[in-house]
Order: C-alpha cells, then sequence, then structure tokens
C-alpha cells in the first residue's frame, strides 16, 4: 500500500474555526479522485457505457494512458497490474512497455547464510500470464502506443468488487485523510481508534475504508520517520525558497515599477510574511475595489504558510485578482498585517464590503482595521461546514435540522430571526453545541436579516465561489515551490486584466422602452440580471397607498409582498428587499412602479458606474486620469470606443459587422506599428487596460 504524496503546493485548510483542534472540517470532493479512463487517440465506447477490453491495435497517446487503462479494466475484472519491462531506444526513448497481472511471474528464491534455501512470507505471484505488452511508433510526427500483445487468460481465481479494493494497488490513503490521521495520532489516539474514527466520521460500515489499519500504521510510522530525518533539511528549504521568492518579487519590482511587495521578519531576521500585487490589480481597484473577497482557505503544507488572496467582480461580472499573501500564521496580528498591506497597496482605499471565510482571528482584524467597512460571510462559506458539525451529533435528524437551517438564510427580519434560531436550538438540543454558539455570535455577518443591504456587487453567489476555486486550482495544482507558483500567479493574474471581451448583440425579451435603453448603457452581465428582473416584473401587482408609495405583490404568492417608496421630486425609489442596495441592480418590485409610472428610461442613478459599458474601456487610478503624455489622444480613443461599443449593440447585423471589421483593422495597424521604428528619443510611457464590452 502506497499513501498519496501531496501534488499541490497548498491544501485546503481542515483546522475548524471553533477553536477545538481536534475538530476539523472536510470539503466536498477531497476523498474523491477520477478514475475515468484516459481519453483514446482512437477512442471506442460502448453503448452500454461498459468499459472496452483491451485488444490488440487499440491506440493510446501515451504509455502513462495504456497503464491507467489497463488498471482501471483489472481492477472491474478482479485483479491488478504492474509495469513490467521497457525498452530505450537512443531515437524514439522508451518505445516497448510491458505491462502484466500482479501475479505474474515467479518471486525469486533467498538463501539463508548456511545454503539452506527459505522464505520470509508466501509470495503471491503464480506465473499469471495475462498481460498487454505496447510498442510506440510516430504516426505523422505524432507519438501513438499500439497494443502489439494482449492476453485476459488468468491461472488464480478473479477477486470480487469488496475484494478487490484491498489488493496493494487500490489501497490508497487521500490527502484529506492524511491530514486528519496525522492530527489523531499527534492527540496520542492509538491506531485501531483512528481507523473507528475515520469510518464513524465518513458513516460507513467497519473495513470499508479503501485502506487497512496496517496502512495507516504503516503510513504514521513512516511519516514520524520521514520528519525526524527531514526535519532540519524541510527548514532549510523553506527559508531558501522564501528567500528565492523576494529575490523573485525585487526583479519583478525592476522590470515593473508599479509592481508591489512587501514582508516582515522575525527577531530573528527570518523572514515571517510576504504580500505582493501588481500595477493592472492596483488599478482596476481603483473602480471596482468596492467590495472585495479575501480568501483565506488554502495553507501550505510544504511551508507552514498560510495563503490568501483578495478577489474582486469587474463589470463584466469576471474575477479579478487584487494580490495575495503568504502568512506564518492565523493570528489576528498576522491577519492585521494583511488587511494593513492590502490598504497600502491599494493607495489607502478601504472596500466598501469585505467577504470572507468563517474565521474569528479574521473577524477581529477586520473590526480593528477596517471599522467603516461591512463584513459578510457568504452562504456558501456557512452552508459547506453545516455537515461536519452538526451531522455527527444529530444522526438521523440531521436532515430534518439542515431544512430548518435552510430557512434561516431567507429570514429578512431580525426580531423573527432570533426567535427561529431560539427554536431551533431548543427544538435539537444544541444549546452547549459550540458550533452552534459560534454560529450565533457571528450571525451578523452571514444571517440575511442582517446583511440584507449590504453593498456585495454579486459576489455572493456559488457561480462566483467556482470562479474563485477555479483560479486558486489553477495556481496550485503544478507547482511545488514558491517561486514557481509567484511565476504562475503572475501569469494567471496578468491573462484575468489582458481579457478581451468581443462585442455581443443581446436580444430584448420585452417590448418595454426601458428595457432597450438599459442595453445601451449596462455591460452584458449587469443587463441580464436587470432583464431577468424586468420581466419577473410583470408577474406583480402594485397596488398605491395614499402617501404614494405601492405595495406590490405577486400575482400567486399571497406572502412576500413588498413596500415600495416613490419619490417623485426626487424621482427616487426604494424597496424593502433592498435589492438594489446588495447588487446595484434594480429589483423586480421597484422596476414594476417604474413601469406603472410610464418610464421610458431608468433615471442616471440607478446605472451604476460599476456596472456601465464606458467603466471597462478605461481603468484609471483616483490619481492619474492619463493627463500626461499621449492623454489626449487616448481619451479620444476612449470616447470613439464607448460610441462604437454602444452602437454595435444595437442590432446582430451592427454586432456582428464591427466584430468582423475591428479585428482585422487593428490587427493591420498592429502589424504597421510594429515596422516602425522603436526608439526615437521620446519615451511614452502609458500604463492603460482596455477592455471593449461585448
Amino acid at each position: 500500500m502506497t499513501s498519496i504524496p501531496s501534488k499541490n503546493l497548498c491544501v485546503r485548510r481542515q483546522q475548524c474555526p471553533c477553536g477545538d483542534w481536534k475538530c476539523y472540517i472536510t470539503y466536498e470532493g477531497d476523498s474523491e479522485e477520477g478514475s475515468a479512463a484516459p481519453e483514446l487517440v482512437k477512442e471506442e465506447k460502448a453503448s452500454s457505457g461498459a468499459m472496452i477490453t483491451p485488444y490488440v491495435g487499440m491506440v493510446f497517446k501515451s504509455d502513462d494512458d495504456a497503464f491507467e487503462y489497463y488498471g482501471n479494466f483489472a481492477r472491474k475484472n478482479g485483479f491488478s497490474i504492474r509495469k513490467e519491462r521497457s525498452r530505450i531506444s537512443p531515437q524514439l526513448g522508451t518505445y516497448k512497455r510491458d505491462f502484466v497481472c500482479y501475479r505474474s511471474g515467479f518471486a525469486p528464491v533467498k538463501k539463508k547464510p548456511n545454503g539452506e534455501h527459505h522464505r520470509d512470507r508466501k509470495s503471491v505471484r503464480c506465473g499469471c500470464d495475462a498481460k498487454m505488452y505496447l510498442s510506440k511508433e510516430v504516426v505523422e510526427g505524432v507519438s501513438q502506443w499500439f497494443v502489439v500483445q494482449f492476453s485476459n487468460v488468468h491461472n488464480h481465481e478473479l477477486l470480487e468488487d469488496d475484494q478487490v479494493r484491498l489488493l496493494p494497488a487500490y489501497r490508497k490513503i487521500h490527502e484529506a485523510d492524511q491530514e486528519r490521521i496525522l492530527l489523531l495520532s499527534k492527540a496520542g489516539f492509538p491506531i485501531h481508534r483512528i481507523v473507528k474514527m475515520l469510518e464513524q466520521e465518513k458513516g460507513i460500515q467497519g473495513g470499508q475504508l479503501p485502506f487497512l489499519e496496517r496502512d495507516v500504521r504503516n503510513f504514521v510510522q513512516n511519516r514520524k520517520k520521514v520528519v525526524l530525518e527531514n526535519e532540519a533539511l524541510l527548514s532549510e528549504k523553506r527559508e531558501n525558497d522564501v528567500l528565492e521568492l523576494l529575490e523573485a518579487c525585487k526583479v519583478m519590482k525592476e522590470a515593473d515599477d508599479e509592481f508591489v511587495y512587501d514582508f516582515t521578519v522575525d527577531g530573528n531576521d527570518k523572514v515571517e510574511n510576504v504580500a505582493w500585487s501588481y500595477g493592472d490589480s492596483v488599478n482596476v481597484n481603483a473602480m471596482f475595489g468596492d467590495v472585495v473577497y479575501f480568501d483565506t482557505s488554502y495553507r501550505s503544507v510544504t511551508y507552514g504558510l498560510l495563503f490568501g488572496v483578495w478577489f474582486g467582480i469587474d463589470s463584466y461580472g469576471r474575477t479579478i485578482f487584487y494580490g495575495c499573501v503568504l502568512l506564518q500564521d492565523e493570528t489576528p496580528q498576522s491577519f492585521s498585517w494583511a488587511l494593513q498591506t492590502f490598504v497600502r497597496f491599494m493607495r489607502g482605499r478601504c472596500p466598501q464590503t469585505i467577504l470572507t471565510d468563517l474565521d474569528p482571528g479574521l473577524r477581529d482584524a477586520i473590526i480593528s482595521e477596517f471599522p467603516g467597512t461591512k463584513h459578510v460571510v457568504p452562504q456558501w462559506n456557512i452552508l459547506h461546514k453545516v455537515p461536519c458539525w452538526f451531522s455527527p451529533t444529530l444522526g438521523s435528524r440531521y436532515a430534518e435540522f439542515k431544512s430548518e437551517f435552510d430557512a434561516l438564510f431567507h429570514i429578512e427580519n431580525t426580531e423573527e430571526f432570533e426567535l427561529q434560531w431560539s427554536q431551533m436550538i431548543s427544538v435539537f438540543g444544541l444549546g452547549s453545541d459550540r458550533h452552534a454558539d459560534l454560529l450565533y455570535t457571528v450571525r451578523a455577518s452571514w444571517a440575511q436579516a442582517y446583511v440584507r443591504g449590504y453593498f456585495l456587487a454579486r459576489m455572493a453567489t456559488i457561480t462566483y465561489s467556482k470562479s474563485v476555486d477555479a483560479f486558486l486550482k489553477g495556481i496550485f495544482s503544478a507547482h511545488t515551490c514558491l517561486r514557481s507558483f509567484f511565476e504562475q500567479v503572475g501569469i494567471s493574474a496578468s491573462f484575468q486584466h489582458q481579457a478581451f471581451k468581443e462585442t455581443q448583440y443581446i436580444q430584448l425579451k420585452t417590448c418595454i422602452p426601458i428595457e432597450e435603453h438599459a442595453r445601451s448603457i449596462l455591460t452584458p452581465f449587469a443587463f441580464n440580471a436587470l432583464q431577468q428582473e424586468l420581466m419577473l416584473a410583470m408577474q406583480y401587482a402594485a397596488s398605491e397607498m395614499a402617501n404614494g408609495s405601492y405595495i406590490v405583490r405577486h400575482f400567486k404568492r399571497m406572502n412576500g409582498e413588498r413596500l415600495v417608496i416613490w419619490l417623485v421630486e426626487d424621482d427616487q425609489i426604494h424597496c424593502s428587499c433592498k435589492e438594489f442596495e446588495s447588487s446595484g441592480i434594480l429589483c423586480r418590485h421597484a422596476l414594476r412602479v417604474f413601469v406603472i409610472k410610464n418610464y421610458f428610461q431608468l433615471p442616471d442613478k440607478y446605472f451604476l458606474g460599476r456596472w456601465r459599458r464606458e467603466c471597462s474601456l478605461l481603468v484609471v487610478d483616483d490619481n492619474n486620469n492619463n493627463q500626461g503624455v499621449g492623454g489626449e489622444w487616448f481619451q479620444e480613443y476612449q470616447s470613439l470606443a464607448e460610441t462604437l461599443f454602444q452602437e454595435s449593440s444595437i442590432t446582430k447585423e451592427r454586432s456582428d459587422y464591427v466584430r468582423k471589421e475591428l479585428t482585422k483593422e487593428l490587427n493591420r495597424i498592429l502589424n504597421e506599428v510594429r515596422n516602425l521604428p522603436e526608439a526615437d528619443g521620446v519615451c511614452l510611457s502609458m500604463n492603460m487596460s482596455v477592455s471593449p464590452a461585448n
């Protein structure tokens, strides 16, 4: 049995925010690994979805793909395989590979010093002839691996599903289980008790783990041995890699004056914390820094550092990278330094709202450093912890509890929330539960009744969470040292800032003039949100009150009525749902009143600058409006580009024409510019980020 080594620089933090070091959080998918068969160059799939038996002439892209495919086939058929022989040539490298059944061949016989034969233990090898031999050929410059021999004839019994999983090749301890095992072992739990706890936590019967008790014992012993042998080497490696990271930051600063970084050292002059950001990130924050998300969900096992990333959202709904930080620990002091450094990087701008994980230390730091900033813990961050916290305690009653808990997110009145919370705690006997106490203590950061109306810019959604996860997994997956990690962060950040948005025709779905007017002003992301609200507005009836306000109700639902306050003299409208305050997009209830009032256009104040098309054409910082060298011609370009994209979005014919002709013309100009001399004695320096609207 072999455990899976950590392939990633960072893994998700599992320590529970409740403060109990024995409590941990699991994440969906942590213990799952894809076992799908590799994609074949000449792939054939059975209509039933069953795996095809390998055959002579079958083609694979690589020998690794072939081994994985044959391994999956073997597992489904009750045996495992191993790599037997390979042959190498100077021209082709490895050009032949032999894969055989795990019981192929015979074990060598050892001799005692006195010449007597003996075996330490019985071998499983019995001369089985099941095999798959491959040969590499180069076809039209592409290497392919062909099956040249295959036999599925075994001279031993094949195992059933519940037996084959216990073969050494398939017994694996996944990363999440490794961390849990080490934590319990450190706490002094014996191996058999650790296995029992894992079974209970996963809700499975005894003996159903994908590994055995002896595998756990071997893993713990091997890990302790490695730690003892390599502790000094690992410490030296950490110090050297951190210094290499700082050197990379220094080099980047010399090449790009707008790059910013900072670090702290401890009493022994060893680096504690490191943070960095890029010029593009600082500039774009001036436009979209009203709401930020500080993700602290990953920690480096190798370096013992917490990784934090600052994110935002632009006018097209795309995730923005603002900067990142590596922290020595998770104390309020370290978080305070991270917050202070971020504000300094962003030229003194504090966000209006900050979204974070549920972390008491980080919460204390935000209260201290950002006293005027609203702090929100997104719903997704709470929900993925709930099963770990309450399922083992409540058992069969957990499903009922989960339904009650989910309903709390829809309560909009604080008094009603307090009442429902008290009843739920009483019904399920959670009065002394530390996790329930933690949730209640920080309720003002996650309960809808408290955070309703905080400006979130549509960032507290599952879609946005998935976008952030995709970014993080992209920079973690293939890098095992800090320097390569730093380089990948720069590549990913640069790719995001330079993303080019094409023009896009947006189909109108109503005959309401408000919709057509909004389409010419808002980006597609914001317009789609407004368009959905406008369509839903047609399902609501509005009743005018004596004071000029309106009660807006759905034509079917009797509950959920909204109060819309209408101030005629100022063209102001306020809805009790507070959707505009939260997202910057008018809600269906307010739009219903505007339609009743025969508005052909929405007042300009209800098109926030961050959602307008023109805000994505040029991102500048607060201190520089491109008034330097070349500023005038660029402002002229900005004005023309803004007009062009507004006009092109009116019809699909216009959109298609602009997309075709603009690309052609820009390529022509670019080629001509490249043919001009690179230097003429005058240095024009401009920092601009152009993203035409789509």
